[in-house]
């Protein structure tokens, strides 16, 4: 496959004007502009979300438009829609990824029309890294190992007992259940059976009431093992999912530290594995908004070896280039319990947000800057070749 971009440096450094859709506020924009300005470029031009998913009219200066992400803010949430206006409940994902995919075709199309603008990321790679029906197969086509699916379009999970049997035929007692549009780990579950006896951990909250089930979003991680109760949770996450249902992944136990599932989110930009950070938990899932902790890289890096951490770092590039049109891409990446298998559990289309970490004494918006002022290009655009430093294919 080729190379996803195309980083380098030309006789004359570039100084674009970047446009960042985004947030008004928010850290994100905060700090891509502190790394803007610290790399000497102009300040960035700022088009809000609200005003996309509004219909305002768009147009774009001349220069890279870099989408950024919509969360976070409850007046976007109520734009996006979705089947209930509250930011703490789980269902409505179908219709706010609709709607989603929706804005992200009126960027490109204003971009298009604008003279002299282009996409720092393409919004057909972002609507296909906010479906995990389709990133999945995508990443398995690509050779980019992932955990087994026990779902897929001839085999939708819509429903408990669809998911059991799914489970019976796949002969995994084991599974974890994902909303195909989720971020964040909304409504993701680990469910384990044994005999009769079924546990699903989740930081998903259930509540009962006249209008039925409702699930929230929690920063508690909750296990439910009552079969009732786990029941009505994977039916309400089905019914919502729609008719193309839910993804499904066999476990794959992670690496454990000092008693702790560990794994890494690997930010790879324009083509190299720039930013690591380890996320360390008691639990199945190792988000740091739910409390968890950031590990030892090096720790990881020493307990796997130099071999097996190159080989997951050209990993992490190669499913990056399944979005050969986007300056990043976060990669979700484990080891396996034997220190010596990896895969890949999902791709992030905004999956930047590590702050702290320097690469080359870069942040996340610092490497891109960096890129962009290089000449990045997306694939296929003219664009100066590679540096040698540029072709590291493992964080230093």
């Amino acid at each position: 496959m080729p190379g996803s971009s195309r980083c380098g440096s030309s006789s004359v450094p570039e100084r674009p004007l970047v446009t960042v859709v985004g947030n008004p506020g928010h850290r994100r924009i905060t700090g891509f502009a502190a790394a803007a300005a610290a790399a000497g470029l102009p300040a960035p031009r700022l088009v809000a979300w609200r005003d996309v998913l509004s219909g305002a009219p768009l147009a774009f200066p001349p220069g890279p438009v870099r989408i950024d992400s919509p969360g976070e803010d409850p007046a976007v949430h109520a734009l996006l829609g979705g089947t209930h206006g509250d930011p703490h409940r789980v269902e409505g994902g179908s219709t706010r990824h609709a709607q989603f995919v929706a804005a992200l075709g009126r960027i490109e199309a204003a971009a298009a029309a604008s003279p002299g603008a282009w996409l720092a990321n393409d919004p057909a790679d972002i609507a296909v890294m906010f479906d995990k029906r389709r990133a999945h197969p995508l990443l398995e086509t690509h050779d980019v190992p992932v955990p087994r699916a026990l779902s897929g379009p001839t085999a939708p999970v819509r429903s408990y007992a669809e998911l059991r049997q799914r489970m019976a035929d796949a002969r995994a007692a084991r599974v974890f259940v994902k909303p195909p549009h989720g971020s964040s780990a909304s409504g993701v579950v680990a469910l384990e059976t044994h005999g009769t006896r079924v546990q699903a951990t989740t930081s998903v909250e259930l509540t009962r009431g006249a209008d039925g089930v409702a699930l929230f979003n929690s920063l508690r991680i909750r296990k439910y093992r009552d079969e009732t109760e786990v029941a009505a949770l994977v039916d309400a996450l089905g019914a919502d999912a729609g008719p193309g249902g839910l993804h499904v992944e066999a476990w794959l136990p992670k690496l454990t530290l000092d008693g702790h599932a560990t794994d890494l989110r690997v930010l790879v930009v324009a083509g190299r594995a720039t930013h690591v950070v380890a996320r360390s938990s008691r639990s199945p899932m190792t988000n740091l908004h739910l409390g968890n902790a950031r590990g030892d890289v090096p720790a990881v890096r020493a307990a796997v070896g130099e071999d097996a951490w190159a080989r997951a770092m050209a990993t992490c590039v190669r499913a990056a280039e399944c979005f050969p049109r986007t300056l990043h891409v976060g990669v979700d990446l484990l080891f396996a319990v034997d220190r010596r298998r990896h895969a890949v559990g999902e791709v992030n289309a905004f999956g930047d947000l590590l702050p702290g970490v320097l690469h080359r004494g870069r942040d996340t918006w610092g490497e891109q800057v960096h890129a962009l002022v290089g000449g990045w290009r997306p694939y296929g655009s003219t664009g100066p070749a590679a540096r040698d430093e540029d072709r590291v294919p493992c964080p230093t």
